[in-house]
């Protein structure tokens, strides 16, 4: 018996001398490199984290000198002092210089955002536009100063990933590390933007990146602290909007009542989404009906944004000033419902007349307005069993935002940081869960992915969806130099009857041709169509086989890369 227990012993003795011996030679040939891909994590993180921190500065400093004001964070209260013309003049000019940057500078007179850095992170080895991205952080600084109803995370996430973009091209990055490199900076702009290290990684996790992969949490989490740390330097360890409560959480009691908000919740943002994809079909129908010049859409925006804010001044900017009366329950039922429903109209207007920011601040404002409204009947109507009505103005401002983002976990965190208050977690998880769970099956998964969608991307579904359209059929083809392609003979035949594909087609389009033709053919020529009435030239044929090939392939490097 003894001698058993001895020989156990040896053999967990020689697994673990075994274990120490991999492990000292992993470290010895992958060390070097792993501290040096943390160390450019780092550089990321503070180049991330500066950006950030100039992009809101550069708004502050533009918007006061614009509005005439010391004090930008009560730009809605100090506009309400202003000549109405003021008011209304800044917003046209400021959506005449973006028309005119956007027209120079990009392809489609189209600000880039989130959407883009998320089609960055699955197409492209996390790279982003670096020309129409620096363009349109300038267009969105120049629209959030002068009057833009919208928010600023967008704007800093996509100028973030052009300079990650510029290291990877700089350093030659695979798509692994490209796209690691894209998530840590995302992560410190985020960070830099709210103080709120633990989100901002979350957020490049969940949102940009799309999983949880543990090779990419290291260096995500370095630059993420590092853009925090940039942000505390210049504003110190403070939280964005302080929540003072009036009363307890009574859970047991209570809770059914957040479960309703949720749902409530859900149907605002899945509301706001709707409109601001229905304002932006109305505005593509009037351009193209009128003939409308791209440059002088924003500008057109931008008159509509004035006039609204003449009696309306809380639709300005980002919408902080608001959000914390919320939060802190200064508003009557009737503002609330009147603030909330014409920011709705406020941020449409801004993002379809393409003025440039995000949706994450005023999805937060929204959230807080609608919160509070239901906070304010549901305390009145049970005053007995109900703590503050600002309590749910706080769980509103996670539910809202999480359902526009499609982002539960970091969101949830966000409103965390940005509040300082974690006592009463269970409330805003309750909220969040279900106003994600219901937006989510009305729009695709979240605002970034259905405005993916629109633009015929499909990437809610998942890799198995979008992976075929990253091959190109002319890298999957048979050539007619290979000894493996089918008779041209044979080839000629099947395009006089139609069935061919073009050369610079994806397999996403060339998938279904196989099904259309059934089992009749095992391949499909490749041709390139040089013009309408030119004839088709052949360059080789897609095997059916190979096609399915490439995709498992990509698949299975996919999968290995979420679970390394």
């Amino acid at each position: 018996m003894m001698a058993r227990n001895r020989s156990i012993l040896s053999q967990q003795a020689d697994q673990a001398v075994s274990a120490c011996k991999e492990g000292w030679r992993v470290m010895r040939d992958r060390g070097p490199s792993q501290v040096q891909f943390w160390f450019i994590a780092l550089l990321i993180g503070i180049a991330a984290g500066f950006a950030a921190l100039f992009f809101r500065k550069g708004i502050e400093a533009l918007q006061a000198f614009l509005y005439r004001t010391d004090d930008v964070h009560y730009i809605h209260s100090h506009a309400e002092s202003l000549p109405w013309y003021m008011i209304l003049i800044i917003p046209v000019v400021g959506g005449l210089v973006v028309g005119a940057i956007l027209h120079r500078f990009t392809d489609d007179a189209r600000v880039r955002s989130v959407a883009d850095v998320i089609e960055g992170a699955a197409l492209r080895d996390g790279r982003v536009e670096t020309r129409a991205g620096l363009a349109s952080a300038l267009a969105s600084l120049i629209t959030l100063s002068s009057g833009g109803s919208s928010g600023r995370e967008g704007p800093v996430v996509h100028l973030a990933a052009v300079i990650s973009t510029k290291v990877s091209r700089w350093i030659k990055a695979d798509g692994i590390t490209g796209r690691d490199l894209l998530g840590c900076a995302v992560a410190a702009a985020v960070s830099a933007s709210f103080n709120a290290p633990i989100a901002g990684a979350l957020f490049a996790l969940e949102v940009v990146l799309r999983h949880f992969a543990v090779h990419a949490f290291a260096p995500i989490a370095i630059a993420s602290v590092a853009g925090t740390v940039i942000n505390r330097l210049e504003f110190g360890d403070i939280t964005e909007f302080n929540v003072e409560q009036n009363g307890a959480l009574q859970f047991y009691v209570e809770l059914p009542a957040f479960v309703l908000l949720g749902l409530i919740c859900g149907l605002v943002a899945v509301a706001l989404m709707k409109s601001i994809f229905f304002a932006e079909d109305v505005a593509n129908h009037v351009q193209d009906r009128t003939g409308l010049p791209r440059w002088l859409r924003p500008g057109i925006a931008g008159l509509l944004l004035g006039a609204i804010a003449i009696l309306f001044p809380h639709i300005i900017g980002v919408g902080y000033e608001t959000t914390r009366r919320a939060l802190a329950g200064n508003m009557l039922l009737h503002e609330v419902i009147i603030f909330c429903i014409l920011k709705v109209v406020a941020v449409a207007i801004t993002i379809a007349g393409r003025m440039g920011g995000g949706v994450f601040s005023p999805s937060l404002m929204i959230g807080a307005l609608t919160g509070l409204g239901f906070g304010i009947i549901a305390t009145s109507i049970f005053p007995e069993v109900s703590g503050s009505y600002t309590l749910y103005a706080l769980a509103g401002t996670g539910a809202v935002a999480a359902a526009v983002l499609g982002a539960p976990i970091s969101t949830t965190l966000i409103v965390f940081e940005l509040t300082g208050d974690w006592q009463t977690g269970l409330a805003v998880m309750v909220a969040v869960s279900l106003s994600t769970a219901l937006a989510s099956r009305l729009v695709d998964r979240s605002f970034f992915l259905t405005q993916l969608e629109r633009r015929g991307i499909h990437l809610a579904a998942g890799p198995q969806a979008y992976l075929l359209a990253m091959f190109r059929v002319s890298s999957v083809m048979r050539g007619l130099d290979d000894a493996r392609a089918p008779p041209v003979s044979e080839c000629w035949e099947m395009i006089a009857e139609g069935i061919y594909i073009d050369a610079n087609a994806t397999l996403e389009a060339a998938m279904p041709a196989f099904d259309r033709t059934g089992m009749t053919y095992t391949y499909i020529p490749v041709v390139t169509l040089t013009g309408e009435n030119a004839a088709p030239e052949l360059q080789g044929a897609l095997f059916q086989v190979d096609a399915l090939k490439a995709y498992n392939r990509a698949l299975a490097a996919t999968a290995e890369e979420e679970h390394s």
